[in-house]
């Protein structure tokens, strides 16, 4: 797999980084990256006292988090990441992916 490198308008190299994965210990569930993000990448999930998944919705949780949960579906554009106040978010650049596959 070759590493993608695009350009922008004026010419600039630019090469997507793929959210990797949400740290759930430092994500406070605010739902801004989930809410940004318009390619179905992750999904908010509710955590309960013993530290289960569970749905966002479900009476039980008692915090939410932001999970990945469609990695392939990302495009690279970090707009998760530049809306997190937390920096939860991890990334992986194309090269690294590419040097992976």
């Amino acid at each position: 797999m070759t590493a993608y490198v695009a350009l922008t308008r004026d010419g600039t190299p630019w090469e997507p980084n793929y959210l990797d994965s949400v740290n759930e210990a430092t994500c406070i569930g605010c739902g801004r990256c989930f809410k940004v993000c318009n390619q179905n990448v992750m999904e908010l999930i509710g955590i309960t006292e013993d530290g289960d998944k569970v749905d966002a919705d479900d009476d039980e949780a008692i915090r939410k988090v932001t999970t990945v949960a469609n990695p392939g579906n990302c495009i690279g554009c970090g707009a998760c990441g530049k809306v997190c106040a937390k920096n939860a978010q991890t990334f992986v650049s194309a090269a690294v992916l590419a040097q992976a596959a």
